[in-house]
């Protein structure tokens, strides 16, 4: 028997029995449900439901319309050419890429250049959702390419990363599908990632060359200089420090915002989360158990008679280093490289975003934000969350589930 189509939309307050009242005449006409969308935006129900109806389309409109009015709501109802040359095309798309605009904030101005940017190759939006109202907007976009090739594929990053510096709102683009959602480890940079400020630093204001050491830390994180070389001589600096002071930094040391959230909610997820750095292990080993990270990799300071020499032992955790321990975790916990998440901020976290099948610069320096899948400009580390597409809705649920309070101000 032909089936025709007709497309409900209605919409209202978001209030209960609204879905119910709509699905009961649809049951009475004995239609066949072909596809269903609902939103909800600022307390304002949108729920459209394209059917198959067998018979009588103009009796069930009737029905539809007598029905939302009872409780309240606006409908739209078209029937078959009414709806398009291909109705039954209304149903899901398969989309092919995934982009997560965040900002503080989203502005009109910069999301239609966005929309225009997208136009402007031949991507289409295909849906629209809110990931975030806090502490970053986001809004992740469902996008559909024509030609759906790796040319296509690079010409769409290559738009949003213009258009990000351009309209000021980060742009992460992932492939659609089941690989997105299929990350499974997360590994963070220490330094200025995981938490606020450089280490090295703090223990060079002790030894009264925090300048000298800054100098060499912000060349190496530029690229400038041989991350090795230039962590040999950050560390000969601190000669005959005592090693009490690294307890007295470890104290110290500020999470990043957000840091806490996001590594809660990753372990929640069953990610495995750790750090690999070209920090030290010694000052990082509180933070560890403190997350309750599953791995940790970093460099280790020489100590006699309670003093610095200046000295690291063993080999170096370097560019290549972090790369390396990168696949080594990945390897002991079984997760292909693809299913990694890296998310670092200098130079030296080139090699170690390369591995991972997703790459984030925070707040990066330019060399790091070239390499990477996408660049995250916010100072706060659960933007990674939203990147991934885990809602903040999400979150604060769990949260207020483990019994945890809003962190909104």
């Amino acid at each position: 028997m032909t089936q025709t189509p007709v497309l409900i939309t209605t919409t209202g307050p978001d209030k209960p029995g609204v879905s119910s009242a709509l699905f009961a005449v649809l049951t009475r006409h004995d239609v066949d449900v072909l596809d269903v969308e609902q939103v909800v935006i600022r307390g304002k129900l949108i729920l459209g439901v394209l059917a198959g109806v067998y018979r009588d389309p103009e009796g069930l409109q009737e029905s539809v319309e007598q029905a939302m009015a009872s409780v309240g709501m606006q409908v739209d109802v078209r029937i078959g050419s009414e709806i398009g040359e291909d109705p039954f095309a209304l149903g899901r798309i398969d989309s092919t890429h995934v982009v997560v605009v965040l900002g503080r904030p989203v502005t009109a101005r910069g999301f239609a250049e966005v929309a225009r940017g997208l136009a402007g190759i031949g991507a289409n939006i295909d849906s629209i959702r809110s990931v975030a109202d806090y502490p970053v907007t986001g809004l992740e976009m469902y996008v559909s390419v024509a030609d759906d090739t790796e040319k296509a594929d690079a010409q769409l990053r290559s738009e949003l990363a213009d258009l990000a510096a351009k309209v000021e709102l980060d742009l992460a683009v992932e492939r659609a599908g089941i690989a997105r959602r299929a990350k499974r480890l997360v590994v963070f940079d220490v330094d200025s990632t995981l938490i606020q400020g450089e280490v090295i630093e703090m223990l060079g204001a002790y030894a009264g060359n925090e300048a000298q050491i800054r100098e060499i830390t912000e060349a190496a994180m530029r690229g400038e200089l041989n991350f090795s070389e230039s962590l040999i001589k950050r560390v000969a600096l601190l000669e005959g420090l005592p090693a009490s002071v690294l307890k007295d930094v470890a104290d110290s040391l500020e999470l990043t915002p957000g840091a806490r959230t996001t590594v809660r909610t990753l372990k929640r997820m069953g990610f495995r989360c750790g750090v690999v750095s070209g920090g030290f292990l010694t000052i990082i080993d509180n933070l560890v158990e403190d997350l309750g990270l599953d791995f940790a990799a970093a460099n280790e300071l020489e100590i006699v008679d309670g003093k610095l020499t200046g000295r690291v032992v063993g080999e170096i955790v370097d560019r290549a280093g972090k790369a390396t321990a990168l696949q080594r975790f990945a390897a002991e916990y079984e997760i292909p490289l693809e299913q990694c998440v890296a998310v670092g901020d200098g130079a030296n976290d080139i090699d170690m975003l390369s591995v991972a099948g997703m790459g984030v610069a925070f707040n990066a320096k330019p060399a790091l934000r070239e390499v990477a899948d996408t660049a995250i400009s916010h100072p706060y580390l659960d933007a990674v969350l939203f990147v991934l597409g885990v809602t903040r809705a999400e979150v604060e649920a769990a949260d207020a589930a483990d019994g945890l309070e809003s962190q909104r101000p």
